[in-house]
């Protein structure tokens, strides 16, 4: 099991430093994506299921990770907010992403800087933390 949210937490990691290349690189393509957030509630479904399987993999993999609790509390926020979300009307959702998109939209450049931080963080996180217990 170790090994799966292991992988799981440095796909989340690798995402979010591709999203900040992407803001960066192609920042059309960015848009876009980021656009489609809870655009049907196919796509809210969807989300929702990444969200619950990444957010339990931080909760699962954090004791395996530096900053334990840090990664911990991201975790249960991650699986927290999502049950949240899961128990609205997705519609809600969708309106709240329409008003909330744009805005950070608008901030793009800071949205992309977050992003790569976060994967960085993440991805050192999970990697020190094998090097730590000695996994190789």
């Amino acid at each position: 099991m170790s090994t799966v949210t292991l992988i799981i937490v440095l796909l989340a990691g690798g995402y979010f430093v591709g999203l900040a290349l992407m803001a960066i690189v192609s920042p059309a393509n960015a848009r876009r994506f980021l656009s489609g957030f809870a655009g049907s509630a196919a796509a809210h479904y969807i989300e929702m299921s990444f969200r619950l399987v990444v957010g339990g993999a931080f909760v699962l993999h954090a004791p395996h990770m530096l900053f334990t609790d840090a990664f911990s509390v991201f975790g249960w926020a991650l699986v927290g907010t999502t049950a949240c979300l899961l128990v609205l009307p997705w519609r809600w959702h969708r309106r709240f992403a329409q008003m909330a998109v744009p805005r950070a939209l608008d901030r793009l450049g800071w949205l992309a800087l977050v992003s790569f931080a976060l994967g960085c963080f993440v991805l050192a996180g999970a990697t020190l933390g094998q090097v730590r217990d000695g996994v190789t």
